[in-house]
């Protein structure tokens, strides 16, 4: 099997059929790039796309980004998920403007410093913005490589991962490496796609290992599965007397760091009493259908306990990290999709 062709049959292919009109490929820059392709982890390019017109209208660069409050970003960023990248991304900006003077290395290395920037991501925002040869190797990337080369193993494995960075190496050209890169990905996206691969359009299929032995659905090899823990909680969804509603900024380490959500109790904690005895004396208290939220790695079963307060305390408690909110500010702050969801489907 010859793969001399590779990048050659790739480029003729993207300049065909490649997408060249996303919005961060207008006025590339690394700043854009960076943002659209933290962004596009784990996320579909139709989903990103409004996104990210409003993320640049707010931030047009990396200095109104690292100004910007966390609030005001992750604001921005709810509903995109996997809020670890907002923080990372809030963080990252701030470092480039304060170490690097707000231009980003333009090296791997130097990339791979920052915050919430691995290997991959380095390699896009070097090659997409400058046209300089980088390397990368993404979801969609891994797909196309281990089915062209038949490489058997879960992509995620660290020995699996390093051969298809060592044919991602190989293939990248010198010349060219902006398109040849987008073209990967294009590949993976729009043929060479997790389920019904179109591969009768694609300008790899002559040499494909997985297309010669009918071996499209199997590769890349799955993910082991484990069975999906359900963990529990219960919601205290608190009002007072002026229509606000009580919320607590979560730690900024772990599930939803640093966005606004509603205090949580075990689901057979007495939520009247603990609201009693933290925020004021109960008007009324009733409960909701529990309903699910599933993470990668376990589902969440919340049940919602509606609680009015006919006098608050004065002050919240210095230990809590919580404050009252009018309903008019709680389009300012970040709010995880499933409490942005209960509250519309409360008409709060």
């Amino acid at each position: 099997m010859t793969h001399r062709n590779f990048s050659t049959d790739t480029l003729k292919w993207f300049d065909q059929h490649g997408r060249k009109h996303l919005p961060w490929q207008q006025n590339r820059t690394a700043y854009r790039v960076w943002v659209s392709e933290i962004m596009l982890q784990q996320t579909q390019v139709t989903t990103v796309i409004p996104y990210y017109e409003r993320f640049m209208n707010s931030f047009p660069s990396v200095f109104d980004l690292a100004r910007a409050s966390q609030d005001d970003v992750l604001n921005h960023w709810a509903g995109l998920g996997y809020y670890a990248r907002g923080r990372n991304l809030h963080k990252c900006a701030q470092a480039v403007v304060d170490l690097h003077q707000g231009n980003f290395p333009e090296t791997v290395d130097g990339l791979v410093a920052l915050s919430g920037i691995g290997r991959s991501t380095a390699g896009a925002i070097i090659s997409l913005s400058s046209g300089k040869r980088a390397t990368i190797l993404d979801g969609n990337v891994k797909r196309v490589l281990a089915r062209y080369h038949g490489v058997e193993g879960w992509t995620g494995k660290v020995s699996v991962a390093e051969t298809l960075w060592q044919y991602a190496e190989e293939h990248t050209p010198e010349q060219r490496c902006d398109d040849f890169n987008q073209a990967m990905m294009d590949l993976g996206a729009t043929l060479c796609t997790r389920s019904k691969p179109d591969c009768q359009r694609c300008p790899l299929k002559p040499n494909c290992y997985a297309y010669a032995e009918g071996k499209q659905a199997e590769l890349p090899n799955k993910k082991p599965k484990k069975t999906i823990p359900i963990k529990t909680t219960q919601w205290l969804v608190l009002r007072n007397s002026q229509d606000q509603i009580y919320l607590e900024q979560r730690p900024q380490q772990g599930i939803w760091g640093g966005l606004w959500s509603f205090p949580e109790i075990a689901t057979d904690d007495d939520g009247q009493a603990i609201s009693e005895a933290h925020h004021g004396k109960v008007k009324n208290y009733s409960q909701t259908e529990p309903f699910r939220h599933t993470f990668s790695h376990y589902h969440l079963d919340i049940q919602p306990t509606l609680i009015e307060l006919s006098k608050p305390h004065r002050q919240v408690r210095s230990d809590e990290q919580g404050r009252w909110f009018a309903l008019t500010e709680l389009n300012t702050i970040g709010m995880p999709a499933p409490v942005e969801k209960l509250i519309k489907h409360l008409s709060i």
